[in-house]
């Protein structure tokens, strides 16, 4: 089974998946935000086609750990999001993780309109990525 993770913006939300081992995170796609309901169902498909059974949702704090606007309006969609799904939802500190999607593209090259079209989804898989080696690094190794 997998693991989702999503990167909440104010129009678009980012969306990652692992691999079933939950070894390593992917960027899959972005789902546009213009209408909340619909993006929870669209996330909510997403879930179901790809055998999800976690989803991890990327929440921004400030550089000195508060909570500002921006993780208010995403906590508010996880509740939002935890009425349509029994899934275990869970919230990962996103610091930087979109900073760091910009560079990487900027470092292949990619045009400004790729790097916008692409950067929520991979920024959902650096906030995924993260989850994924705490998760490994948690659990007991072999023998």
């Amino acid at each position: 089974m997998r693991v989702m993770g999503l990167d909440i913006g104010e129009k678009r939300i980012g969306v990652a998946l692992s691999d079933p081992l939950r070894v390593v995170a992917s960027a899959l796609t972005v789902v546009e935000r213009k209408a909340e309901e619909a993006a929870i169902r669209h996330l909510i498909d997403l879930a179901r086609e790809n055998d999800v059974e976690r989803i991890v949702i990327g929440l921004p704090r400030s550089l000195d750990g508060s909570l500002g606007k921006q993780a208010q309006s995403i906590q508010h969609f996880v509740e939002l999001l935890k009425k349509y799904t029994q899934l275990p939802i869970e919230t990962w500190d996103e610091r930087l993780s979109t900073v760091a999607a910009e560079r990487i593209m900027i470092e292949v090259g990619a045009k400004r309109d790729k790097r916008k079209k692409h950067r929520d989804s991979l920024a959902a898989a650096f906030i995924l990525q993260g989850y994924l080696d705490r998760e490994k690094n948690r659990s007991p190794g072999p023998g």
